[in-house]
Formats: structure tokens, sequence, C-alpha cells
């Protein structure tokens, strides 16, 4: 970990390219979008050119709605009385982060993972608050957001169309550290202007891992085992909150990386002293596991290991349990 968790320290990256700047020394955003859109104008310019650039080109389904809803004018605009934009989340780590600080009258939609209890990283009860969407063009163009929250997957004739009408795109990328998480937190609430709750958000997690570091102790060997066999990197972010709890990345000491596989003849051969699974609870029962008479086992919720954000402080407290009941 290097910056710290302060307010100093984040990475420079660019979220939004194109509309907005976020600073890496505060993760706050300016530029583009942030200081005024020019939507009427710019739907216009669509409704003007657009059936010379359906005779050049053949279009999308998607970018042709777009061309027809600015054309005939039908294509609803939201206002707000406090000036706050409104959102439509298409990733469930933004779900996540903007749920805690933003009503639904502002967060118009969240993605549908996230009302699946399975895969969701957002409690059940909170999700229910927000409507979902599948992410398709015709809803998300119905809801009429300000901003679209999406991430690198958004496939490239939905992002064209979405800003074609005029709504601004937003890139949340997956967070390799804590502070990477942080700078998002305040990024995301600068965005839905709610820096205050943002950073109180932030603070929060600060907070959560200073309480929650180990303290001097011998590590022990852990290997997060996900579905299949899958672990995590050494630079990633589990590998980073597994370090802070007293643990060492069993898989990445044996030069395993992101996404890897590591068998269970493997493991069989060279155990490490705690298993963690994340996913199905049956891999912690396999018969071939009961030899390893030294190895300690326990459950990791996989819902833990989806995000970022709010997530950490639940992921941190269950690591803290686990290893306070290792001997």
């Amino acid at each position: 970990m290097t910056g710290g968790l302060g307010a100093t320290g984040y990475r420079s990256q660019s979220f939004f390219e194109g509309a907005v700047r976020v600073h890496g020394a505060s993760g706050r955003v300016t530029g583009g979008w942030c200081e005024g859109r020019e939507t009427v104008a710019r739907r216009r310019r669509i409704a003007q050119g657009g059936w010379i650039f359906v005779i050049k080109r053949r279009l999308s389904s998607a970018a042709l709605l777009v061309l027809l809803l600015a054309a005939c004018g039908t294509a609803p605009v939201r206002q707000r009385a406090d000036g706050r934009p409104t959102i439509v989340s298409l990733n469930p780590c933004s779900d996540a982060i903007l749920a805690e600080f933003t009503p639904p009258d502002q967060l118009l939609a969240i993605s549908h993972f996230s009302k699946n209890p399975a895969q969701s990283s957002m409690p059940a009860a909170q999700a229910a608050r927000y409507r979902s969407t599948s992410g398709r063009v015709e809803e998300i163009l119905a809801l009429a957001p300000d901003l679209v929250v999406a991430d690198r997957f958004l496939p490239a004739p939905t992002r064209h169309a979405l800003e074609q009408a005029g709504i601004a795109v937003f890139n949340l990328d997956i967070p390799q550290t804590v502070d990477d998480s942080l700078s998002q937190v305040r990024a995301l609430a600068d965005l839905a202007r709610r820096s205050e709750d943002g950073d109180a958000l932030a603070e929060a997690i600060s907070a959560a891992w200073r309480q929650d570091g180990a303290e001097q102790q011998a590590p022990v060997s852990a290997l997060m085992w996900q579905e299949n066999g899958i672990v995590p990197g050494p630079d990633s972010l589990v590998a980073a909150l597994l370090s802070h709890s007293g643990f060492t990345l069993h898989s990445a000491a044996r030069g395993l990386g992101q996404g890897q596989v590591l068998p269970l003849e493997q493991v069989l051969a060279d155990p490490p002293e705690l298993i963690l699974t994340a996913g199905s609870a049956r891999a912690l029962h396999h018969p071939a596991l009961e030899v390893l008479a030294d190895t300690a086992r326990a459950q990791f919720d996989q819902r833990l290991l989806y995000c970022a954000g709010p997530t950490i402080p639940r992921a941190l407290a269950r690591l803290r349990e686990i290893r306070e009941g290792f001997s």
C-alpha cells in the first residue's frame, strides 16, 4: 500500500474519458459534463444530421432509436430541484457505492446483478429500494438520466448511443488497492454532487482499515480458493486485505497470478496453513482434504470479493474473525 488512506496520495486516473477528469491528489472531478452539458444543442445536431448519417452507414438498432427519439423530440428530460444529476448505474460495484448516499429519485436504476442475492454486493433490503435495469439502451433512454455509470465492458454501440443522446458515461475501473477504492467513492460522490456523503463513506472505510489491522503476530499462509480453483493475484485488493489481516497469499508464493487455477492435487502436495473457500462450501468438505490434518478450513462469502467500497469493512471483519479463531 502506498500513499496512505487520507485525502492525498491517490493514483492519478481518468475514469471518464473525454468528459471529466478525476484528479489524482483529491479524487475530485472537474471539467466536461461537471461544468455543464449542452444536451439540447447536441440533440438538435443529431436531429439535423441524423438522416444523412443513416444514408452514409448502416446503423445499429440502438443508434437508430437514439436518432428517432432525438428527431421526434420525445426523449423525456428529468429535472431535479436541487440541481443534482440523475444517474443510472450499470455496474454492481457502483450500485453498492451510490446506494450508500444517493436516494431512489436520483439513482434511477441499479444493475440487475444487484437484485440477485447470490451476486449482489448490497444487502437485499437496500437493493429493494431501487428499480433495476438490464442495461439495454431502450431502458436507459426511457429513464432519461443525466449520467450512466458503467465499466470498460460496456459495448461500444451502447456507449455511442448514450453519448449521442447527450447522456454522459462514467467508467468505473477495478480498484487494486484500498486507496483506489477511496478515490472511486469520492469521485462518484462528486459526480452525484454529494461530496460530503462520499467523504463520510470514505472515512468509514478508512476507519475499518485502521481498526482491523492485524497486531504483531506471525502471518498465516492462506489459500483463497474460489470457484473452479481460481486464485487471486498478488496485486489484487483481496491480497491487500489478506495481508492487512495477518495472512500471506499462499498461491502468490507459488508463482500464481490473478485468475489462475490451483488444482486440488497441488494443494494436497503443498498445503497452506489455512484454506478459505469462496463459493461452494462443498470444496471445504472434499474427502481428499481430510488428509491435511494441519490445515484449517473456513468459508469466505464470495460476495465479499466482488467489489470494494462499502464491502471492504465487511470483508475485513470476516477476516479478523477467521484470524482470531485460527490456532
